[in-house]
């Protein structure tokens, strides 16, 4: 039981950590939540796709995840950085399709034309069974989907800090998102690692999925040949045999092109 001066005047440790997150707090909401992007998050509370922002999950150099709660239960906000400068450096693929909606030189359309493609392909993996958040609408810079996590609202580990009860079975589950992606989304990732898919109940979660191509895209054959080439030498090094030329069988490379080695 707490003594009563530790609830009025918390110990030093307490109140240092309090301190810390709302520092944390405080330097994330600079750096997310400009006043556009509050509106952003207002308009799809109003929508009723959440009603509040907890905490946030992860952060990156595009922006940040956080979790939020609502009558449906809890939702993923993935929020980009407008004027973020790491869209300049986008794929020639990938600004390719943003030509008609997007200057290069305009960070806002270009986030804005980002967060509706990430949407998009999401709801079409989600439509062709490749295991993602579902994707329940965005604004802006900001986009709402499921949120991956256990039933204490804790969030799922990326795949690389997880650990996995079965490497080999993995291995087969991630060959077989890869499988769904190309033949029924018509999709390659084109960006796939152990770092940007999800393990939950010893089950993947793929996500960053804005970069995605058509599989007839030019160049859908180079980016799937090192999607595959990523997973089977992060595989192999968890001692897994893990041949690319099975895998690419077992994906259906062979309707784009068969591979040698």
């Amino acid at each position: 039981m707490p003594r009563p001066a530790d609830v009025v005047f918390p110990p030093g440790k307490e109140r240092y950590e309090e301190r810390r997150r709302e520092r944390q707090n405080s330097k994330l909401q600079d750096e997310f939540f400009d006043h556009a992007t509050l509106l952003a998050v207002g308009r799809l509370v109003t929508r009723g796709l959440f009603d509040t922002l907890d905490y946030p999950v992860a952060t990156g150099k595009e922006g940040g995840v956080f979790r939020a709660s609502g009558a449906g239960g809890y939702r993923a906000v993935k929020v980009y950085r407008i004027g973020n400068s790491i869209f300049r450096s986008l794929p020639a693929h990938v600004m390719e399709s943003f030509r008609q909606e997007a200057s290069a030189r305009n960070f806002g359309q270009l986030v804005t034309a980002w967060t509706r493609r990430e949407h998009t392909i999401l709801g079409r993996f989600h439509d062709a069974g490749v295991q993602v958040p579902v994707p329940y609408g965005y604004d802006r810079n900001v986009l709402a989907m499921d949120y991956v996590g256990d039933g204490e609202g804790r969030p799922a580990p990326k795949m690389h800090d997880a650990v996995m009860a079965d490497p080999t079975g993995a291995w087969a589950a991630i060959l077989e998102q890869i499988r769904l992606m190309l033949t029924e989304a018509k999709y390659v990732h084109g960006d796939l690692s152990p770092y940007n898919v999800l393990w939950l109940d010893e089950a993947p979660i793929i996500i960053d999925v804005a970069q995605a191509v058509p599989r007839d895209h030019p160049q859908a054959l180079e980016l799937l040949d090192r999607d595959v080439r990523n997973f089977a030498k992060y595989f192999e090094r968890l001692g897994v045999e893990a041949p690319f030329l099975p895998a690419w069988d077992a994906i259906g490379g062979a309707r784009l092109a068969p591979r040698r080695s």
